[in-house]
């Protein structure tokens, strides 16, 4: 038996007027998809996080069977799973997130600490690229760091902070939640806070005078003139889903925070040099190569970051396409041609945390009896008369021999 869990980060949607009050999976063709839903089984997935700061990597967390209250760390110690960053369970891990910031007052202002006049201008610093992004944080690096705190490249606007034996009680919010916003009321607060402030403070002045960011100033691009840090956690331990199923896996993800869920998990993680190329029928390819030597794969795909934050509403539509086309299809045609195998695919808002997550789950070649009609879509998962099922259980029936 072959098993492919299928994470769609970001997909799901709330219905757009633009789209005549349907959702992007509405409109979207998505005839793979379709076909999983109506030969298997649809509805919806509880996450159950209450209590649990949220962020990159919960869903995932739950969809491999984990208990987010005691084993989500945040998405930091996440990513630092997936980029190698190694240090000991009283060290705290943040997120350092690229943002552009600018004074309340406007570009002809001066910022001369980060506060009340000051706004959250782009969460991404423009979509900033690794190799200009890793030139700053090296240069923060290089003039802030210590034998308590260190800074670690990772991809595009998303690197890492590590303070050894640090506090981890600081609350700090996703930059993502504030764009176009004041930050004053949501820089870090409560204990540990002052350091991470004035590390914040101290990074702008580096930034803001830093040549590459003349540069980018200067070619009309938005500068990567702040850190923010948010997403801390401690290191978890968790128990192996590989061994407690007996199966081998990996698991096959672009992005750090989703490679780090596999990893902790106790999955492989495939070398993201295999998927350079970013197209999602080299991703299936992978995951289908993968399946000659291992059981399971989970693999993660989500629309990118432009399409995700941005308000190109018929960009998503076509996303959704894109991925029902050249990975979902791919997958079922390949996966039909090694046997029997389960196939689950779950969709959620972006971040998991705007609305509730559903699923599609199927066995064999899904040609079983059929619910003519029905679409892998919001409106079809909620109208299905069944409670929503407890993800971090779901894996159980997922991998149950019978």
């Amino acid at each position: 038996m072959k098993y492919v869990i299928v994470h769609a980060g970001g997909m799901a949607h709330h219905p757009q007027e633009e789209l005549g009050g349907r959702t992007p999976l509405q409109v979207a063709a998505t005839p793979h998809l379709d076909r999983l839903a109506q030969s298997g089984e649809l509805g919806r997935l509880m996450i159950p996080a209450d209590g649990v700061h949220h962020g990159g990597g919960l869903v995932g967390t739950v969809i491999l069977g984990y208990d987010p209250k005691k084993f989500y760390p945040g998405p930091g110690p996440l990513e630092a799973a997936s980029l190698g960053v190694s240090g000991t369970e009283q060290d705290v891990v943040f997120r350092c997130t690229m943002v552009t910031v600018m004074p309340a007052s406007g570009k002809g202002g001066e910022i001369k600490k980060l506060g009340q006049h000051v706004i959250l201008d782009d969460a991404t610093a423009g979509l900033i690229e690794t190799e200009e992004a890793r030139e700053l944080i090296e240069a923060i690096n290089e003039q802030l760091g210590s034998e308590t705190i260190q800074f670690y490249p990772g991809a595009g606007h998303r690197h890492l902070m590590v303070w050894v034996k640090g506090k981890p009680r600081a609350i700090c919010t996703d930059p993502q939640t504030i764009v176009g916003q004041s930050i004053a009321e949501v820089l870090p607060k409560g204990d540990g806070a002052d350091i991470l402030r004035q590390l914040m403070d101290a990074a702008y002045f580096i930034l803001r005078d830093h040549p590459l960011n003349e540069e980018r100033v200067a070619a009309g691009k938005k500068p990567a003139n702040c850190i923010w840090l948010w997403g801390e956690g401690r290191a978890v331990m968790w128990p192996s889903l590989v061994e407690k199923y007996q199966v081998t896996g990996a698991v096959v993800a672009t992005n750090d925070v989703h490679r780090g869920v596999g990893i902790c998990a106790g999955l492989d993680a495939v070398d993201p040099d295999r998927m350079a190329s970013g197209d999602l029928h080299t991703k299936a390819a992978v995951a289908l190569e993968e399946f000659a030597k291992r059981d399971f794969v989970y693999v993660h795909a989500k629309l990118a970051d432009e399409v995700i934050h941005g308000t190109d509403i018929k960009a998503k539509v076509q996303g959704i396409e894109e991925f029902d086309r050249h990975l979902v299809g791919p997958l079922f045609e390949g996966l039909s041609q090694q046997g029997p195998y389960r196939f689950l695919v779950i969709c959620d808002h972006t971040a998991g945390i705007e609305g509730p997550a559903f699923y599609a789950f199927g066995e064999g070649g899904g040609r079983g009896s059929e619910t003519v009609g029905r679409r892998f879509t919001e409106t079809d998962a909620f109208a299905m008369n069944m409670p929503a099922r407890d993800a971090t259980k779901f894996v159980n029936k997922f991998f149950s021999k019978s």
